[in-house]
C-alpha cells in the first residue's frame, strides 16, 4: 500500500530560520502516531547566511543532519566545531543529554538541508556523535548513509532504521532499496518522480507500508531519500524534538484531516456549480 503525502502544512518561521516539518505517521488515513516506528520525524531546514541558532539540549534524539545545499557550521561541547556540506555528514546520537549550536556565516550561501529525527530503542544512552566524508555519490544509484548500529553502513542510529540519498538523472528508472519485513518512506528534496502511477513534487512524501517491489521514474533530475525502517521495533518516544509534548495528539490530527478533505470537496462542489452556471447563461 503507498499513501501519498502533500507538502506538509507545518511550517515553523524563526526569521531566517524556516523549517518544513513532515511526519511521516500522519500520512496514514487514521494516524495514531506523528512517527512511523522508529522515525519521528523528517525536517526540511533552511538557514539565512549569518543566522546563529544557539546552543541547545538534545535527549533520546538520534538526528541525522544530511546537507545537500550550502553549509552547516555545528559546535558542541564535546568536538568542537564541525562543517557539514554535501561531503559530510553528522549523526548525533543524543541519548541522556547533547548540547550543540547551528549557524551560517554572513560568507556562507543559504543552506537548505533535512534533519532527520529517528527514536533510539531505549533511553538514555552514552551521547555520541560521528562526523565524517560520506561515500561517493554515484548517478542513478542508491547510497546507503545511515544504518542501524553493528550492521556495518558508514554512520548509524541506535534504532531499526537505514538511510538512502539518490540523484536521479531525467527519464531514469530505478527500484528503491528493500528489506524484509520493512516499511519504506521518502521524501522527495528536488525535482519530480513517478511511484506506481502517482506524481511527487518537490517537498512531497511517501509511504510504502510494504517490503514489495517498487520503482521511482525520474520526470526531471531529481535527489531523494529514502528510509526502511521497522515498524515494531522497540523504540522510545521520549525524544526532546522527535516526540515533543506539544505535537498535537492524533485524534486531533484525524479531526484535521477530515476537515481538509471535507473542505477540498465543498470547493471543488462550488466550483463545478459556477462552471455549470456559467455555461448555462
Amino acid at each position: 500500500m503507498l499513501i501519498k503525502g502533500a507538502r506538509t502544512f507545518v511550517v515553523r518561521d524563526a526569521g531566517g530560520f524556516v523549517a518544513h516539518v513532515n511526519m511521516p505517521g500522519w500520512l496514514k488515513p487514521k494516524p495514531t502516531d506523528h512517527g512511523q516506528g522508529p522515525l519521528a520525524m523528517v525536517v526540511e531546514s533552511m538557514l539565512d547566511p549569518g543566522r546563529l541558532v544557539a546552543m541547545h539540549e538534545h535527549r533520546n534524539d538520534e538526528i541525522i543532519s544530511w546537507v545537500p545545499e550550502g553549509v552547516m557550521r555545528h559546535d558542541d561541547r564535546a568536538a568542537g566545531r564541525l562543517v557539514i556540506d554535501p561531503d559530510h555528514l553528522m549523526v548525533m546520537n543524543a541519548g541522556v543529554s547533547f548540547w550543540h549550536s547551528e549557524e551560517t556565516l554572513a560568507s556562507d550561501p543559504p543552506l537548505r538541508m533535512l534533519q532527520i529525527l529517528v527514536r533510539p530503542r531505549t533511553v538514555d544512552l552514552e551521547p555520541k556523535i560521528q562526523y565524517g566524508a560520506v561515500p561517493a555519490a554515484a548517478a542513478n544509484v542508491w547510497r546507503h548513509l545511515v544504518g542501524p548500529e553493528g550492521e556495518g553502513a558508514p554512520f548509524y542510529v541506535r534504532s531499526a532504521i537505514d538511510f538512502f540519498d539518490i540523484r536521479l538523472d531525467a527519464g531514469v528508472r530505478v527500484e528503491f532499496p528493500q528489506k524484509q519485513g520493512r516499511d519504506l518512506y521518502f521524501y522527495v528534496f528536488s525535482g519530480s518522480v513517478v511511484v506506481d502511477t502517482q506524481t511527487f513534487a518537490e517537498g512531497e512524501q511517501g509511504l510504502h507500508l510494504s517490503d514489495d517491489k517498487l520503482e521511482v521514474v525520474a520526470q526531471s533530475a531529481s535527489t531523494l531519500v529514502a528510509f526502511l525502517l521497522d515498524p515494531n521495533a522497540p523504540i522510545t518516544r521520549q525524544g526532546t524534538v522527535g516526540d515533543h509534548k506539544t505535537i498535537p495528539p492524533a485524534i486531533i490530527i484525524r479531526a484535521f484531516l477530515r476537515w481538509r478533505k471535507f473542505r477540498y470537496m465543498w470547493r471543488r462542489h462550488l466550483s463545478h456549480r459556477r462552471s455549470k452556471a456559467k455555461r448555462a447563461i
